[in-house]
């Protein structure tokens, strides 16, 4: 069976779904001539990306505006400013708008000298380039990121400016127009700050290596391999959503998009064999929001924690390893004891893809495999990217139907580089964000005012920045929601004690777990749409199967082990162990199914014990696996006892 014809949705459907759910996937659908204009744009950006890191040593005074110049003037040739607007003409106003994009940003390249002799006496001309750029950038986020992310910058700026008439400890000296202007776009710390620099040079590579393994296939190698994997346990299809999202995450940095791309053929699939809709739908889309958790390419915003933490990438992927394996390895238990309580069968093997042939495509691995081996080898992100998509071309041709031609390799460049355009509008904006917050000093006034209201407990603090990152995920994608709270609640948590990396961490996890967690969850919404079910239910049902992801963060947090910092590998091993083991009781309590069906008493008990086992610490491991061997042992025995009574009945 190919994974072409499981699914049941077109692509032109597919293609719709993404983008009703996902805005940076909301592009104009051009023809005639604006078709090759943009796609010639996007090919360009590619290549001055892949030239700028290969052979030429730019100024970021010069390579973030040309970044920029790039990224606003293609925002405002494919996303409409309006609803009305979304057709295929581009119309005047959005021309005016791009032309105004390149401009203002091609003002630093041409000027670089003069404008750096100039800092902190600008001209008249300097302010009004500044003031339209910034207003540009504002604009450009509210097209491919949402409202939300505009409306909090916007607010930073009106607070840099009425600073004096603030309340309480709100209040600061203020800054006049001309300092906003120019802190906001004249300095590293504004829109051209490190958020911009990360998606210049990490993420836009990163993006782009994605793009080339999607065109050579190997997405739909995912999920055959997962089919062959997963597919007859049972359960299966389920298990093939669990492992497929798994890997679909190193090639789509978006939850909405892996949820389509994989959901398409799993949704269906886990229908057919006896899966609730929304239990189906759940399943994919906790599984897609995963992906952006697991190593070895995680999530955007996992590029600018090593930036901001000051450590190369390598460790941020290390560090977030067995958490990641933790969040699928709840899922994937949560699915099974729902398959064993529904009596749901695997998949037969007519229904299953070619094993022989599937594993003659193992080939497809090796990009993936080379790009570890690169980053373990201490070299840059960068130039691991740049290894990357050259090894996916070199093993796209080991054989006729993964060979890259020159037109495959010119669109992979320019689907790259349109998939970068979200983060390109999100960071430019979270750089005014983050250029407010050095400007004025309100970002460790709002950590001392989150640990003040926490009365300086920890525990409380964590509760307050998980509602802070779930809130600002229902309209701002994960990198901004980054960029954000770990300005703002990562200070806080560090000030109590928290490794570094595992505050950032924290604040990152739950700007993912947004996607999945009502009312607004994106990810849930569009497997809902796949899978015709209840929006909001689907929603409720991925947050109980993500329960991991809620917990894991709170557990490195306690025990940085998890996370591998300061920590032996028996410490770790263990650590992992007792949270699995943990983790088997809270699915088996929330499903109500272990051996045999659970009563509300033993549901009560295993997730107690299960939460118990969890929590790092000896006493509370030896009091998590006494209440679970209760509920197993009662359960195990209820199981041979209604086996007796079939027996016996036969």
């Amino acid at each position: 069976m190919s994974t072409t014809t499981s699914t049941n949705l077109s692509q032109q459907e597919m293609d719709q779904l993404i983008a009703q759910y996902d805005k940076e996937s909301a592009v104009r659908q051009f023809t005639g001539p604006m078709k090759w204009i943009t796609f010639i744009l996007l090919v360009l950006f590619s290549v001055y990306q892949l030239s700028s890191t290969l052979f030429f040593t730019i100024p970021p005074q010069i390579h973030r505006p040309i970044h920029l110049a790039f990224g606003l003037g293609l925002v405002y040739l494919l996303y409409a400013g309006t609803k009305k607007g979304k057709g295929s003409k581009v119309g005047i106003i959005n021309l005016i708008l791009a032309l105004l994009g390149v401009i203002v940003c091609l003002y630093w390249v041409f000027d670089y000298e003069g404008l750096v002799t100039r800092t902190g006496n600008y001209t008249t001309l300097d302010m009004l380039v500044g003031g339209v750029a910034i207003l540009l950038v504002l604009e450009a986020a509210r097209r491919v990121v949402g409202v939300p992310i505009t409306l909090i910058a916007s607010i930073f700026l009106l607070y840099t400016y009425f600073g004096p008439y603030m309340p309480g400890f709100l209040e600061h000296r203020g800054s006049d127009v001309e300092r906003i202007i120019g802190h906001s776009y004249y300095t590293l710390e504004g829109i051209l700050g490190t958020p911009l620099a990360v998606s210049s040079t990490f993420i836009f590579l990163f993006v782009l290596f994605g793009a080339f393994l999607e065109k050579t296939g190997v997405g739909e190698y995912f999920n055959d391999l997962s089919l062959v994997i997963a597919g007859r346990r049972i359960g299966g299809p389920a298990k093939v959503a669990v492992f497929s999202s798994a890997l679909q995450g190193t090639i789509s940095g978006s939850s909405v998009a892996n949820v389509v791309t994989s959901g398409a053929f799993t949704i269906p699939m886990m229908k057919r064999l006896g899966y609730r809709s929304e239990f189906a739908a759940a399943v994919e889309a906790s599984s897609s929001t995963g992906g952006q958790i697991m190593p070895p390419v995680m999530g955007a915003a996992a590029f600018l924690m090593a930036e901001f933490i000051g450590v190369p990438y390598l460790e941020i992927a290390k560090s977030a390893a067995l958490p990641a394996i933790l969040f699928f390895v709840g899922i994937w238990i949560m699915t099974h004891f729902e398959a064993k309580r529904l009596g749901l069968r695997g998949l037969t093997k007519e229904e299953l893809p070619d094993k022989k042939e599937v594993l003659k495509k193992m080939y497809l691995l090796l990009p993936i495999v080379i790009i570890i081996t690169a980053l373990m080898m201490n070299f840059s992100a960068e130039r691991s990217a740049i290894i990357g998509i050259v090894s996916t071309i070199v093993v796209g041709a080991f054989r006729k139907e993964t060979r890259m031609s020159i037109t495959d390799i010119l669109e992979a460049l320019a689907s790259g580089a349109r998939m970068a355009l979200g983060v390109v509008a999100a960071t430019a904006c979270a750089g005014i964000i983050v250029g407010t917050i050095t400007l004025t000093g309100i970002g460790l006034k709002l950590a001392n005012g989150l640990i003040d209201l926490a009365g300086g407990q920890l525990f409380l603090t964590l509760f307050f920045t998980m509602i802070a990152s779930l809130i600002l995920g229902m309209g701002t994608p994960t990198t901004a929601n980054y960029i954000i709270t770990s300005t703002i609640a990562a200070p806080a948590l560090v000030q109590l004690g928290v490794p570094e990396i595992a505050a950032h961490m924290f604040t990152f996890y739950f700007g993912i777990v947004a996607d999945i967690t009502p009312p607004v969850a994106l990810a849930a919404f569009a497997a809902a749409g796949i899978a015709k079910s209840k929006p909001i239910r689907t929603g409720v049902e991925s947050t109980r199967l993500s329960v991991a992801a809620f917990m894991a963060p709170y557990i490195f947090v306690v025990s940085p082990a998890l996370l591998l910092i300061d920590t032996t590998f028996f410490e770790s091993i263990w650590v992992m162990f007792t949270s699995t083991i943990g983790m088997i009781g809270v699915g088996a309590g929330l499903i109500g199914y272990w051996m045999a069906k659970l009563n509300p008493f033993e549901r009560i008990l295993a997730v107690a014990g299960g939460i118990l086992a969890v929590i790092p610490g000896i006493e509370t491991d030896i009091a998590g696996f006494v209440l679970l061997g209760l509920v197993f042992g009662y359960s195990l025995f209820k199981a041979r006892k209604q086996r007796q009574q079939l027996q016996t009945t036969a």
